[in-house]
């Protein structure tokens, strides 16, 4: 079991690491050790409850692969260590951003008032542009 946050935990068999050479900083130490991480998380097939799996397909979209993968890239650091927990952590906050329900939106009705209001709002604006107009022979 791997703890990624407070709240979210998976199984180690259902995440896949593979280590990559990675390009960026680091000099000669680039060219010869494998220091990129590429976490593969099997969405369709891991523990997360239905619907947290649902909304994370429905908000990562083009990040899953067509067989349901979620393939996360770390390559920001020079050690494999710190991409990996960087990669793991990137993965927690998709999961916890994914786990939480969305609000209800509860529909309310304008008062009473407002439309009238508006109403009135709008009479004034009209009076002021129409004060706007040029000044004709017959105004004086």
């Amino acid at each position: 079991m791997i703890k990624l946050s407070e709240r979210i935990a998976i199984e180690a068999h259902e995440l896949k690491e593979r280590f990559v050479r990675a390009s960026g900083p680091g000099g000669q130490n680039v060219n010869k050790v494998a220091t990129a991480v590429e976490l593969r998380f099997d969405v369709t097939n891991s523990s997360l409850p239905h619907e947290t799996k649902a909304r994370l397909i429905e908000q990562l979209g083009s990040r899953i692969s067509a067989a349901g993968v979620l393939i996360i890239d770390s390559r920001e650091h020079r050690t494999q260590g710190q991409n990996r927990v960087a990669a793991r952590a990137r993965l927690a906050e998709l999961l916890e951003h994914a786990s939480r329900r969305p609000a209800v939106r509860r529909p309310t009705k304008p008062k009473p008032g407002g439309g009238a209001r508006r109403l009135e709002g709008k009479r004034r604006r009209g009076e002021v542009k129409a004060l706007r107009g040029r000044a004709h022979a017959g105004d004086d």
